[in-house]
């Protein structure tokens, strides 16, 4: 009657029981209704495209590489096996809501002492057994009631956690498309910066033949030659250094995609355009960072892993109740182990209460009050460095495409002006100096054109990485 009585009270504590600690709520962040670095007719607020945006660029390459590299890239499967994990950690969480089950069995040769209380005094002629088997077997059981929700947090920690890893998954996707956009193409541009040099040493080894000629038919002094063969020279000097260059993103870009280093160098060793950047970018709106962007999702949900596990820390202040109990059989026989009278059980409520490790326990909840703290500061500073990101992106890209058109600009001038000098020096009516100065003014604007144009869409994949675009696998792999 009384175990039925402690049983009904347990039962009555579970009914009633509570969750304590504080409930998670998200909490409010303001995002700007547009964006204050949009500078560009070149940029929309559509996002329909944000999810796939390398694929703006309309180059095969570029889509078969980042599809590759889905599909192989080592940190990607790093940060895969870290969900896999966690979901093993959040199924740990939830198998301690259920009762454990222990099965046991022993056999052992025992004897008493002949001595002691009752047995001692009793006769020799007794023929009492000092020495017997003992044979047991049983089950024993024991389930811990969350009356107070410890458990319960320490789900909503795991469940939370759970998601916080899947968002780091999709943060190491952008990473890795941006990546190997970014590598790729860095290697069309130096691909295309080698070509316009390969292209200035023609014309300068054409105007150190006309040079040479001059000299030798006693119309140019024989400095103009040694400065248009140094300038000849300094052009080739940069050859190297580019090809080291491509060779070394090639490489990059074979690693990403979990291959030799030299694994791509004849798929990419031919010289192909940097792929031109859409007329119209879709960016979205400010608000629609927050429900995209991973990094900020992922501290997000890491507050409320810290919200939950003050509750956690905060249920090791109230008693804990368990139900036990156990059923087997005991024997000193082996043929009578079966029989009803070996058979023992037992069940019964048992509490435990760390009543005198109060001060330990509020330690731990004040330092867990301070982690959510710091979650929380944190989600708002990432929340506040995503908007910078975006807004320094676009503002990068549009100035470099203005940049982009007024170096243009300048290249078509210095090639006149290169032309006329040219001209002029052939038939003798300009010294060499002034189409010197004309062909290194030339070279320059071209370098600087080239580079321009490369910085042009590299700014353009540090804008859609900013926006956090690109996580969906489920669209890039077929």
């Amino acid at each position: 009657m009384k175990t039925k009585s402690a049983i009904s009270a347990l039962i009555m504590l579970l009914a009633v029981g509570c969750t304590v600690g504080p409930d998670y709520q998200l909490p409010i962040s303001d995002a700007p209704a547009q964006w204050s670095g949009n500078l560009s007719d070149s940029i929309a607020s559509q996002n329909d495209q944000i999810d796939e945006w390398w694929r703006l660029f309309h180059d095969a390459e570029l889509d078969s590489l980042i599809e590759r590299a889905v599909k192989a890239n080592l940190d990607l499967r790093i940060a895969e096996s870290r969900v896999r994990q966690a979901r093993a950690q959040q199924g740990f969480a939830e198998a301690d809501f259920w009762p454990t089950l222990n099965a046991s069995g022993s056999y052992a040769r025992q004897k008493q002492s002949e001595n002691q209380p009752i047995l001692g005094s009793l006769p020799k002629s007794s023929n009492i057994p000092f020495e017997n088997d003992v044979y047991k077997a049983g089950f024993d059981a024991s389930w811990e009631i969350d009356i107070f929700g410890g458990k319960r947090r320490a789900m909503e920690a795991a469940t939370a956690e759970l998601t916080a890893t899947e968002y780091g998954r999709r943060d190491v996707m952008v990473t890795l498309l941006s990546e190997v956009a970014r590598y790729y193409l860095q290697t069309r541009g130096a691909q295309r910066q080698l070509s316009i040099l390969q292209n200035q040493i023609k014309a300068q080894e054409e105007t150190v033949k006309i040079t040479r000629s001059r000299v030798d038919h006693g119309s140019a002094a024989e400095l103009e030659l040694q400065r248009a063969l140094a300038l000849l020279a300094s052009i080739r000097s940069q050859v190297p250094t580019i090809e080291t260059s491509i060779h070394s993103l090639i490489y990059h870009l074979s690693v990403l995609l979990a291959k030799n280093p030299d694994a791509l160098n004849a798929e990419l060793s031919a010289t192909a355009a940097i792929p031109a950047p859409p007329p119209h970018v879709p960016v979205g709106l400010p608000s629609d960072l927050l429900l995209r962007r991973p990094d900020v999702l992922r501290a997000e949900r890491l507050l409320a892993v810290e919200t939950a596990r003050i509750g956690q820390v905060k249920a090791e202040l109230f008693p804990k109740f368990s139900l036990t109990g156990s059923v087997g059989a005991t024997s000193i026989s082996a043929s009578d182990f079966f029989l009803p009278g070996s058979r023992t059980w037992s069940i019964g409520p048992t509490v435990q209460w760390r009543i005198f490790d109060a001060g330990r326990v509020l330690a731990n909840l004040s330092a867990q009050t301070e982690a959510q703290n710091q979650a929380l500061l944190n989600y708002q500073k990432i929340i506040l460095t995503s908007f910078e990101e975006v807004e320094t992106a676009l503002v990068s890209y549009a100035k470099e495409q203005e940049h982009y058109r007024l170096l243009e600009q300048e290249v078509s001038a210095n090639q006149k002006a290169v032309e006329l000098a040219n001209q002029r020096y052939a038939k003798g009516w300009a010294g060499y100096l002034d189409l010197l100065d004309a062909q290194r003014a030339l070279y320059l604007s071209q370098d600087e054109w080239v580079r321009s144009e490369r910085i042009v869409t590299l700014n353009l994949v540090a804008l859609y990485k900013a926006l956090g675009g690109g996580w969906e696998t489920e669209k890039i792999v077929p």
